[in-house]
C-alpha cells in the first residue's frame, strides 16, 4: 500500500533537518545579550499625599500637639447595631448626645435606648416642622435629611445637612416647652430612631441620677468661649479714658494629644547564589530593594489616610466633615467643603471621585483651569489643586470621600511625622537592616518604614463625606 503527498500541503519535514542559509535567531540569541528593561511594577501609584505633605523630623519617636484648652459640649456621632431590617442606638452611644455627655448610668442609658422607635422616611417627609413643639429625639441611622430655615425675605434657606449618626431635637431632653427652630425634611430614603417626650419622662421620673445629670447641664455656667470652643482670651478695645482693662492668660489643653511613629516593616529574602552570580546586568538586590520600598510607600500613604489612629480620614474633626446636598460631588459641595478653613490648599479623592466631579462640571458647562505641582499639570478647582489618591475607599454603596487640607507647621495644618538619621537608613525615614544568613544560605534584610500624620489644629482638616460616584 503506497501514501501519496500533496506537494501544495506545505513543507514537509523528516529525520534530517532542512538546509539553511544562514544561522536562526534561536541560536543567535544563545550569543547576544537581550535589551531588557528593570523589573516592572503596577500597584505603584502618583502617592501625592506623600508628595506634598511637609514632613517635620520626630527625635524622641512621639510628637506632642499642644492646643489652646477646648471646652467639648457633646458634639459627635451616635453609632448603631443592625439585625436585619432592625436598627437599634447603642445605649453609651447616646452619651455623644450634649445632655447626655459623660453620664455613666448604664441601666438608664440601656431603658432609653429600648424606647426608641424606628421610623423609615422618604424623599421629601418632613419629620419636624419649625415652630412646633420638640416633642421627640431624632437620631439619623441612615439617610440623608435638611435642616431648613427662612431667609431674609422669607425664602427657604438650608441651614445644615443632616446624615448618619447625626441627631436633632436634643432640647427636648432639657426643656418641656422648647420648639423646633427648623424644619427637618428628608432629602433621601433612609432610617431614623424616635424618643417621645413621653417616654423620655417616664425613664427620667424613675432615675435620680439622670434627673441629677439633666439639671447640672442645665445650670452649668459655660465659660467664655470663641467660636472655635476654645477658652477665651479677655481683650477691650475701643476704650477712652482710663478704664480697668481685663486681666487674662491663655490657658493650655492639660492633656494634649501625641502621635507615635508607626511603621511599616517586612523581611526581605535573597537566596546567595542569585546574589552572587545573577548581577548582570542589573544588581539583583537593587531591584529587590527597589520594588520592595515601592511597596512600602504604597502601604505607608494608605496607613495614613485609613489607620484608626492617625489616618486622615479618621482624624477629621466631627464640624469639618460635610455631606453632598444631593449625592454627586457638585461645585456648591466643593466651594463648602473649602469654605470651612482658611487657605485650603490641596484636594484629595479618588480618581473615580475626580471624574464623577469632572461629569458634573460638564454638566454645568464648567471647564476650570488646570494648575502645576512640580512640572506635572493637574485639576484644579478655584485655583486648588485636585490630586488623585487611590488610597481613599470606595465603599460598595459607590460612594467615597473627598479631603481637603491645609498643610504645614506654619499654617497650623497637616504634618507628616518621620526619623531620619535612624541606624542603616536606606532613604529617609527607611531603613534596610541585614539580618544575617540562614542555613539555606538566604540573605535576609529588615526593610523598616517609620511615620506617622498629626493634624494641628482641626480646621485644618475637612472631608465631605458619602459623596456618590455611580451616577
Amino acid at each position: 500500500m503506497t501514501t501519496s503527498v500533496d506537494p501544495t500541503s506545505g513543507p514537509q519535514t523528516s529525520g534530517i533537518e532542512q538546509h539553511r542559509s544562514s544561522l536562526d535567531t534561536a541560536a543567535a540569541r544563545n550569543l547576544a545579550t537581550t535589551t531588557k528593561t528593570p523589573p516592572q511594577m503596577q500597584g505603584i501609584s502618583s502617592r501625592w499625599l506623600l508628595r506634598i505633605l511637609p514632613w517635620t523630623q520626630v527625635d524622641g519617636g512621639t510628637y506632642r500637639v499642644n492646643r489652646r484648652l477646648t471646652h467639648t459640649l457633646g458634639d459627635g456621632r451616635v453609632e448603631f447595631v443592625t439585625q436585619g431590617a432592625e436598627v437599634r442606638v447603642i445605649p453609651q452611644e447616646l452619651r455623644e448626645m450634649a445632655p447626655l455627655r459623660s453620664f455613666d448610668d448604664n441601666p438608664t442609658l440601656e431603658a432609653l435606648a429600648d424606647r426608641f422607635v424606628q421610623r423609615d422616611f422618604a424623599p421629601g417627609d418632613v419629620l419636624a416642622e419649625r415652630g412646633t413643639p420638640t416633642d421627640q429625639v431624632i437620631l439619623i441611622a441612615h439617610g440623608k435629611l435638611e435642616r431648613l430655615g427662612t431667609g431674609k425675605y422669607g425664602d427657604e434657606t438650608v441651614v445644615a445637612v443632616l446624615a448618619d449618626g447625626d441627631a436633632a431635637g436634643e432640647a427636648a431632653l432639657l426643656m418641656p416647652d422648647a420648639e423646633w427652630e427648623h424644619t427637618v425634611r428628608a432629602v433621601t430614603r433612609g432610617t431614623a430612631l424616635t424618643l417621645s417626650r413621653a417616654e423620655y419622662e417616664e425613664v427620667l421620673g424613675r432615675s435620680e441620677a439622670l434627673r441629677e445629670h439633666v439639671e447640672n447641664f442645665r445650670t452649668a455656667l459655660v465659660p467664655a468661649q470663641n467660636k472655635h470652643g476654645e477658652a477665651a482670651i479677655e481683650l477691650a478695645a475701643g476704650h477712652v479714658g482710663e478704664p480697668e482693662l481685663p486681666g487674662t492668660f491663655v490657658d493650655y489643653e492639660r492633656a494634649p494629644r501625641e502621635y507615635e511613629l508607626s511603621v511599616a516593616q517586612t523581611v526581605l529574602k535573597i537566596h546567595s547564589r542569585v546574589a552572587d552570580l545573577y548581577n548582570d546586568p542589573m544588581n539583583q538586590l537593587d531591584q529587590q530593594l527597589r520594588l520592595t520600598v515601592e511597596a512600602l510607600r504604597e502601604r505607608q500613604e494608605h496607613e495614613m489616610v485609613n489607620n484608626r489612629e492617625f489616618g486622615l480620614l479618621h482624624n477629621a474633626d466631627l464640624k469639618q466633615r460635610i455631606h453632598t446636598r444631593s449625592g454627586p460631588p457638585t461645585p456648591d459641595d466643593l466651594d463648602e467643603l473649602i469654605s470651612r478653613r482658611r487657605k485650603t490648599q490641596f484636594l484629595l479623592a479618588h480618581p473615580r471621585t475626580i471624574a464623577a466631579i469632572g461629569r458634573e462640571w460638564n454638566a454645568r458647562g464648567i471647564y476650570p483651569a488646570n494648575t502645576e505641582i512640580d512640572g506635572t499639570p493637574v485639576r484644579a478647582w478655584r485655583g486648588i489643586p485636585l490630586l488623585p489618591c487611590n488610597k481613599i475607599p470606595v465603599n460598595p454603596d459607590q460612594t467615597s470621600s473627598i479631603i481637603a487640607m491645609r498643610v504645614g507647621e506654619e499654617n497650623q495644618g497637616v504634618v507628616g511625622l518621620h526619623q531620619t538619621g535612624i541606624p542603616d537608613e536606606y532613604r529617609p525615614g527607611l531603613s534596610v537592616r541585614f539580618m544575617g544568613i540562614n542555613e539555606q544560605a538566604v540573605i535576609k534584610y529588615l526593610v523598616s518604614a517609620y511615620y506617622s500624620a498629626a493634624v494641628l489644629v482641626p480646621d485644618a482638616l475637612g472631608v465631605l463625606e458619602d459623596v456618590e460616584i455611580g451616577h
